[in-house]
């Protein structure tokens, strides 16, 4: 390598050293900024697919308690995540020009992709679902506007996110288990009626 070409790639090394100087000046005095809406941010964390950046942008864009909508679908139309819209990297893929707020849209998108890889999640059965009749972008987008409908829940009425995708993974299987046994039994000539065990004593730990 030359001399010359040494000294350039020093310039862009020292510019991207700059750039990263300022990206963690800007992360902490968002930081600084959002403290008192430290607990709304945790709640969002709770969240498959969105992580600590991505809940401050939420809260930057849409307020810690979502106040300026009165309901999660008025919150949809205003970031322009409705159904029938789909966005692949922040870029509409439905309209020419597309509506809503782009950098909640863009965040929405990112937070839907990672939550659906979440395995296990509610999100990942979700797109399971979809995925077939929607193909991957659609059903990706419909998964981003369930978390934007959660994301106001949170916010607004203050709660936490509790996972079921496990719960209806066990329901599904436990059902499936039943129907299995359930006609063996018939096909051996036996009458099966399903009675729901009554639950024992507790155990001490």
């Amino acid at each position: 390598m030359l001399p010359a070409h040494r000294q350039i790639l020093k310039l862009f090394l020292d510019q991207i050293d700059d750039l990263e100087k300022q990206i963690q000046q800007i992360d902490r005095q968002l930081a600084e900024a959002q403290q008192e809406h430290v607990g709304a941010i945790e709640r969002l964390c709770q969240i498959p697919g969105i992580d600590v950046n991505a809940a401050r942008l939420i809260v930057a864009e849409v307020g810690a308690r979502a106040e300026s909508f009165d309901t999660a679908a008025q919150l949809a139309s205003w970031a322009g995540v409705c159904p029938g819209r789909e966005e692949s990297a922040g870029v509409s893929c439905s309209d020419a020009s597309a509506k809503g707020n782009r950098h909640l849209r863009r965040v929405l998108n990112q937070v839907a992709w990672a939550a659906l890889r979440t395995k296990g999640s509610y999100f990942q059965l979700r797109f399971e679902r979809w995925v077939v009749r929607l193909g991957p972008r659609k059903a990706a987008w419909a998964i981003a506007h369930k978390v934007l409908k959660l994301v106001w829940k949170v916010l607004k009425q203050g709660v936490r996110y509790q996972e079921r995708g496990t719960l209806q993974q066990d329901a599904k299987a436990a059902k499936r288990l039943r129907l299995r046994y359930t006609a063996a039994l018939r096909k051996l000539g036996y009458t099966v009626t399903l009675t729901p065990a009554t639950p024992g004593p507790e155990v001490p730990a």
